[in-house]
């Protein structure tokens, strides 16, 4: 490993499972001598981006805290994104989780939810955190989106060749109606609805969704949710275009 790739490949061991790491202890999973993973740890303390831990180990650090908060500020898809979702629970009048999703480095990533005040449970996805690709109405309407090649490309790399037919056919029904629905495929008991949020020029492939209790909602208020999430992402994908385009042309008036 050298340069970026170095950082990036001690950082992503980091995890919520293993939380801390000893500089042996890096240097034997990444397979690079302790001498240039101490070197590695302290650029990255000085930088903030790890903090020193109980027994010589290391957590990381404050960096990502701030990094995070200018992504809230200043993500297209969030910013636009935040007070559609909040319509979306207010307009439900269901226990629900509402939330924003994008394709990220072969995963799906939600970046934004809100929860109605009187929602009883909690849905596995949660901003940050890479969810399954071809599960949930998260996923697959996000899939359903991507180009040919990449996803043909997704699915040789999951080794999902032997399903990739039934695949393409169930993504092909939910291009043509223009929403997913399932049931049960993340959290036991939960339904989801999602719509994609498309934006070609700017290479954004994402979802809008909502999660509610699967036996808590009638054939008719399911309907009804179905609308609403195909309305607001609809609404959410042309404000993003308007936001897209503005900043294009600012763009172009400075250069």
């Amino acid at each position: 490993m050298a340069g970026f790739s170095r950082f990036l490949g001690v950082l992503r061991l980091f995890t919520p499972d293993t939380a801390a790491w000893t500089v042996p202890a890096l240097a034997e999973a990444t397979g690079v001598p302790a001498s240039t993973v101490y070197r590695t740890v302290r650029d990255l303390v000085a930088g903030g981006f790890l903090e020193p831990a109980a027994e010589a180990s290391y957590r990381l650090g404050p960096a990502f805290i701030e990094f995070d908060r200018s992504l809230r500020l200043t993500d297209p898809l969030v910013v636009a994104g935040r007070p559609v979702l909040h319509d979306v629970v207010m307009q439900a009048h269901v226990p629900c989780v509402a939330m924003l999703a994008r394709f990220y480095n072969g995963s799906v990533m939600c970046v934004a939810d809100e929860a109605a005040a009187d929602t009883p449970f909690r849905s596995s996805y949660e901003r940050g955190r890479p969810m399954p690709l071809v599960r949930g109405s998260t996923s697959k309407v996000i899939l359903a989106h991507l180009p040919t090649r990449q996803f043909n490309k997704l699915i040789e790399n999951a080794g999902l060749d032997n399903k990739a037919e039934a695949l393409r056919t169930e993504l092909a029904d939910i291009r043509k109606r223009g929403f997913c629905s399932t049931a049960s495929e993340i959290d036991p008991g939960l339904a989801g609805i999602s719509a994609p949020v498309i934006l070609k020029d700017a290479g954004l492939v994402a979802s809008l969704s909502i999660v509610a209790h699967d036996a808590g909602i009638d054939e008719g208020q399911r309907r009804r949710l179905i609308l609403l999430v195909v309305s607001a992402a609809s609404l959410l994908a042309e404000d993003l275009r308007h936001r897209y385009e503005a900043a294009a042309k600012a763009t172009q008036k400075v250069a």
